[in-house]
């Protein structure tokens, strides 16, 4: 009965957000639930092939489409008409978890889901439903029917809970404001170091947006009994850029990894091939956060350095000071973000050019900011780092740790009671 009841909230869930277009997540679970099935068959390649073909579709269709017809228009002057197409909220997300089930049955990973309820909760759990983390099928197939509820695992949900709410309202919202309201101006209205302002908001923004999310999602699994894999792991700290990758988004990077990267022959091939693989799975992986070229640059962009790291950059990175490395990993992470946050190609071409066109006059706009949001900035770069694992080591932090936690809930509240409305960034994905 647990499991029918979180099944109807999660729908519920997902029917107040989304209520025109939730036939489409019952098509994605029946869909998937027969092919799943369909895998202890003789002919189960030919089955997988034609399930990730209608899942690819389905996919290209609700958030690719008006891209591709677009494209075409621009490219070649003609003049197909726009179909009158909404991208339901998290499709990225269920169509990925969708497929994690039927490949993992068909590599003899985990066995058939029977019970069609069990699978529809699967794909359809509230707490990751919209916005991640990946939840691959075979991570949780046994926790579906057997998991244990216990005071300390709900406990840490709450606390998980918080700290996630915590870092979207308190901190994500701030940087927000930072952000939204420099990459709004003409890149002719923009300073050098107004630039630069704006895109390492952006780099904290996107941060405790997205890594709050998850925890909050982490944490009400926590609730059910569920045990997701973490998603983030103090990804600022991060040495090269391979190491970055190791510490964000890890549930897609996984999911890419295990279903895309390994399959096409992984690193277990010619150098050419190597280079072609990860390729693939970056331009892939850029383009699955959107329909727009700005994205698709993104993810080329993460793939080249990733090739110049293994192929040249790593033996002089690993004989550099620990400060020079990391200074050089968030260089060009923060240049990433530009691509990611920009409407279009042409204005991070624009931005960027502004950042590197150095002054020596000092922007009022940015003292400005400093003046107004410095404890909020203090607070996210101190933050970014491994302080919390340090500070819950302690003694200490067991009596400190539930007044802190009441005190956060109280100031999230006041704080969405006054606030307008600001939605997670990864919703439109």
């Amino acid at each position: 009965m647990r499991n029918g009841v979180l099944l109807v909230f999660s729908l519920f869930f997902y029917f107040y957000g989304e209520p025109k277009l939730i036939g489409l997540l019952f098509f994605s679970i029946l869909l998937n639930y027969t092919f799943g099935l369909l895998m202890r068959s003789q002919n189960k390649k030919t089955w997988l092939i034609l399930c990730i073909i209608i899942n690819v579709m389905m996919l290209g269709i609700y958030k690719y489409l008006n891209f591709f017809i677009q494209t075409a228009n621009s490219m070649f002057g003609a003049s197909f008409g726009l179909p009158d197409i909404v991208m339901p909220i998290g499709i990225s997300f269920y169509t990925f978890q969708a497929l994690s089930y039927v490949i993992d049955v068909y590599r003899g990973d985990a066995a058939p889901q029977k019970n069609l309820l069990s699978l529809a909760l699967y794909v359809s759990m509230f707490p990751q439903l919209i916005a991640g983390p990946i939840v691959r099928y075979h991570d949780v197939d046994q926790q579906i029917t057997q998991r244990a509820h216990t005071a300390a695992v709900f406990s840490e949900g709450i606390d998980r809970f918080i700290y996630g709410l915590s870092k979207k309202v308190l901190l994500s919202n701030v940087f927000a404001q930072i952000a939204d309201s420099i990459f709004a101006r003409s890149t002719n209205e923009l300073s050098s170091l107004l630039a630069w302002f704006g895109a390492v908001a952006y780099t904290l923004q996107i941060y405790y947006d997205f890594s709050g999310y998850s925890d909050m999602a982490i944490g009400l699994g926590k609730l059910f009994g569920f045990h997701f894999l973490e998603n983030f792991n103090y990804p600022y700290i991060s040495r090269s850029v391979t190491e970055f990758w190791r510490r964000w988004h890890m549930s897609l990077s996984n999911w890419f990894r295990d279903y895309v990267y390994i399959p096409l022959g992984g690193n277990r091939c010619s150098s050419q091939r190597h280079i072609f693989n990860l390729l693939v799975v970056w331009g892939l992986t850029g383009f699955w956060h959107g329909a727009n070229f700005t994205f698709l640059t993104w993810g080329l962009y993460f793939g080249v350095l990733l090739i110049l790291e293994k192929y040249a950059l790593t033996r002089i990175l690993d004989k550099l000071p620990r400060v020079l490395t990391h200074i050089y990993a968030l260089f060009f992470i923060v240049i990433g973000w530009v691509l990611f946050r920009s409407d279009s190609l042409s204005y991070a071409i624009r931005y960027l050019r502004v950042m590197f066109t150095f002054s020596r006059t000092v922007d009022p706009m940015v003292v400005e900011y400093l003046v107004r949001f410095w404890p909020y900035l203090l607070c996210g770069v101190i933050l970014s780092a491994p302080l919390y694992q340090l500070a819950a080591s302690k003694k200490a932090y067991a009596m400190l740790s539930y007044p802190l936690i009441a005190a956060l809930f109280v100031l999230c509240v006041m704080s969405l009671l006054n606030n307008s409305y600001n939605p997670f960034i990864y919703f439109r994905f």
